[in-house]
């Protein structure tokens, strides 16, 4: 009786404890700031971003963008927004239908938007539906430093660097000397708009040695443009067209488009604000301070002329202070403070920075590109079957507002999504895969056959509705819900033979190995099209509306997963998908079938196990891609393996390398990669939080006393 006694004792004790350890609030504003970044030397990987997720200005180790030839292989020293874009005058009037190339498939024959190689006339065509419009790179705003010989600093003039990112209140303080003479700078955003605040102090400036450069580099309508190309200077126009003792307006036309530039200098009772400007060559504006004080500090506001880019400096200044703080305490957390595994606190870094960056580059109202508001690649332009591994995590992080943003482009959209799916012959939409603000369709040999952005919509809407179970929720996205599944419907071929709907052909899966005219039944796809369907079919439930029987017809007859050895098949038509070299790399992507994707009844776990532990022991890690390790870390997960959930999120290969700023570095082409953030976050939340059906607590996280692990304010994944 007394051991028993003295057993619940300890009992009800251990519970009080482990009861008090999760009531215990997370110090956010501890394990945010300990990850504050700090710079101490020149490298063209740690330039730092300020932002507000609808624009973002990256600057070197001045606190400005004072090099950007210095930094233009690394992250680059952008100013992007949401808004800006630009086309090249088409003097070849070329019609969107001249990229359009007809494949006969499945008995009928259906136009798809690509990349030709010949007659010359529809490459052309293509080509230029790719490039255009194409992301702009608004200005580049950085120092002019004198040496006291006359030249220009260069960056090896740059002493006793130290510069530190707040992750807190979203500014950059550097420090600097310059021929022994100290610099401060301090760097922010406001919270809305695309408007900097900057304070600058220094005895150069009592000198006249300081001075800030104004430059307007002109596209290069290539892949990627890091905002550095100096050419074409009679292709494009930038003048004053207004200005008095404290404000300039700067206007630059290219073409068709054009905005502003508006720059205001503070005035308070210890300096008069004033300053001079002049265009010391074309595209190139100089700002000199007044020698009466060694501090100046003023705003640059971009954006169209019609728009208001002028902020005191100090609601600036306030304004980020006060949108950080609050995304920082209104979302969840995850705090691994006293783990023993020595990963921990790396995988933490990992997890804060992805935050900061999602949010300062991916926050607005439109999908964004795959490397943010830094530097353009595929010419700037996003692409949706990736927006859920951008944007699907503000879910799970208690920041439903910042996804529902660019749900709602999606509307504004849908008439051509629409067009495209009718084009082919098919009911619903048909949403894009390249595209841009406007929603046009860009050409793509791949992305014109790929499929897995259509369920993207329906699984964002029902993110939505586990939120806020509502009927207003419900009649919000119904209808691009329904749309989207009439496609879904539509889209697979019926074979009388096997009484199956077959997925394909003209498919490529999301393992982009695959030539679309001969692949059918891809894995993942065939899971994700079976939820996806289900679900469109629960929210008509929801509404009392009888269910679609075309949907229930292909969700009955839907093929399916391909299994070949005891092992799930990349997709049906890929008999060789373990003994060809060429089908191990790209994403493991049937992986996602039983990760990214709930129980649905179609995957047996026993084969899947079977097939994680081949593609983990034989897959060819080096030609992955960013969010294949968070992917790999959900299907282990789900599978039971937190051991593996943990290893994949931090496997040591290339592609799964985060700089010191947080971004996701692939290679030299894509030195940044935003949807291995977005994936990261998604993932870690799924294995802290968990999932539906999970039936051990923190179920990606080891239980081997090393991990200790305080969080708040996630949602579980479906």
């Amino acid at each position: 009786m007394a051991n028993s006694f003295r057993k619940f004792i300890s009992l009800s004790v251990l519970s009080f404890f482990i009861i008090n350890i999760h009531a215990q609030k997370i110090d956010r504003q501890q394990l945010v700031r300990r990850h504050n970044i700090i710079v101490t030397k020149a490298d063209s990987l740690s330039s730092l971003t300020v932002g507000n997720g609808t624009f973002a200005y990256t600057v070197d180790i001045t606190g400005l963008q004072t090099f950007p030839e210095t930094y233009k292989k690394g992250i680059s020293l952008g100013t992007q927004s949401e808004w800006g874009w630009h086309s090249f005058i088409d003097t070849s009037d070329f019609k969107r239908s001249e990229a359009i190339r007809t494949y006969h498939l499945n008995g009928r024959d259906i136009g798809y938007t690509v990349q030709w190689n010949s007659p010359e006339r529809n490459k052309d065509a293509a080509n230029w539906f790719r490039q255009n419009p194409h992301r702009l790179q608004l200005g580049t705003l950085g120092f002019e430093l004198i040496k006291k010989n006359g030249q220009l600093a260069t960056i090896k003039d740059i002493k006793n660097i130290r510069q530190e990112l707040d992750l807190w209140t979203g500014h950059i303080k550097s420090h600097f000397t310059f021929e022994g003479i100290p610099v401060d700078v301090l760097t922010s955003c406001s919270p809305g708009g695309a408007i900097l605040g900057i304070s600058v102090r220094s005895p150069l400036i009592r000198t006249g040695r300081l001075k800030f450069r104004l430059q307007f580099p002109y596209p290069t309508g290539e892949w990627t443009d890091e905002g550095a190309n100096w050419k074409n200077a009679d292709r494009h126009k930038s003048f004053i067209i207004k200005r008095d003792n404290s404000f300039f307006r700067i206007q630059h036309q290219l073409d068709s488009t054009k905005y502003v530039v508006d720059l205001t200098w503070v005035q308070d009772e210890t300096q008069n604000g004033e300053a001079t400007i002049v265009e010391k060559m074309p595209h190139y504006f100089l700002i000199t301070p007044d020698q009466h004080s060694s501090k100046f500090s003023f705003t640059a506001g971009f954006g169209p002329e019609e728009a208001a880019n002028i902020l005191p400096y100090s609601e600036i200044i306030n304004g980020s202070e006060l949108m950080w703080e609050t995304y920082w305490t209104t979302g969840a957390a995850i705090d691994f403070k006293g783990s023993t595994d020595p990963r921990a606190f790396e995988l933490e870094r990992r997890i804060i920075l992805s935050q900061y960056q999602l949010r300062v580059q991916e926050a607005g109202s439109f999908p964004p590109q795959e490397t943010g508001l830094t530097y353009n690649s595929w010419f700037g332009k996003p692409h949706l079957e990736m927006h859920w591994w951008h944007t699907a995590q503000y879910a799970l992080w208690g920041r439903l507002d910042l996804l529902e943003r660019a749900m709602s482009w999606y509307y504004t959209v849908a008439e051509k999504a629409k067009a495209i799916a009718k084009r082919q012959g098919f009911e619903g939409v048909r949403w894009q895969k390249m595209t841009d603000n406007q929603g046009e369709e860009a050409p793509s040999s791949i992305g014109a056959f790929l499929i897995w952005q259509q369920p993207h919509f329906i699984y964002f809407a029902e993110l939505c509705y586990r939120e806020k179970s509502n009927l207003a929720m419900l009649k919000r996205y119904k209808d691009l819900v329904f749309a989207t599944a009439d496609f879904m419907a539509s889209f697979p071929y019926y074979d009388s033979a096997k009484r199956k709907y077959i997925l394909g052909r003209g498919v490529i899966p999301a393992q982009e190995r695959f030539k679309a005219e001969d692949t059918y039944n891809p894995a993942y796809e065939l899971v994700y099209w079976h939820w996806a369907l289900q679900t469109a079919q629960l929210w008509r439930e929801r509404m009392k509306m009888p269910r679609n029987p075309k949907w229930d017809e292909v969700i009955n007859k839907l093929s399916p997963l391909p299994v070949q050895n005891g092992l799930y098949l990349a997709a049906e038509s890929a008999t060789d998908s373990y003994t060809n070299p060429e089908y191990r790399t790209d994403h493991p992507s049937v992986l996602g079938a039983f990760g990214i994707m709930p129980a649905t009844g179609q995957v047996d776990s026993f084969i899947m196990r079977n097939t994680f532990d081949w593609i983990w022991k034989n897959w060819t890690w080096r030609d992955t891609w960013g969010w294949d390790f968070p992917m790999t870390a959900m299907t282990a997960t789900r599978l039971g393996l937190p051991d593996k959930a943990i290893d994949a999120l931090l496997m040591n290969v290339q592609t799964n390398t985060y700089l010191v700023n947080g971004h996701n570095y692939q290679d030299s082409r894509l030195r940044l990669y935003m949807p291995g953030n977005g994936g990261l976050l998604m993932a870690i939340a799924m294995m802290v939080a968990g999932f539906d059906g999970a039936t051990t607590e923190m179920p990606g996280i080891p239980k081997n006393g090393k991990w200790k692990v305080q969080w708040e304010g996630l949602r579980k994944m479906p």
